[in-house]
């Protein structure tokens, strides 16, 4: 079975993870400073995705918030 994801890939995220032990990652909206390991991988695989490598594509998220059922009040 092929790989998920390319060698490429690998070094983006190993390298985003080096940036965040040093304090120099940055978040990309609020280009505040990237604390956790798991923004550190999504940050590295962005990383890749933009330059071309081997990236499954990104999951789009459902969307919130949607028409809530309001529960019947009781008398």
């Amino acid at each position: 079975m092929a790989s998920k994801y390319g060698k490429a890939a690998g070094k983006r995220v190993e390298s985003a993870m080096h940036r965040k032990k040093k304090g120099t990652l940055k978040s990309g909206g609020s280009g505040k400073k990237v604390t956790s390991r798991k923004q550190a991988i999504a940050i590295g695989l962005s990383e890749a995705r933009e330059k071309g490598a081997k990236v499954p594509k990104k999951k789009s998220s459902a969307k919130k918030g949607g028409a809530k059922k309001s529960a019947s009040k009781k008398k």
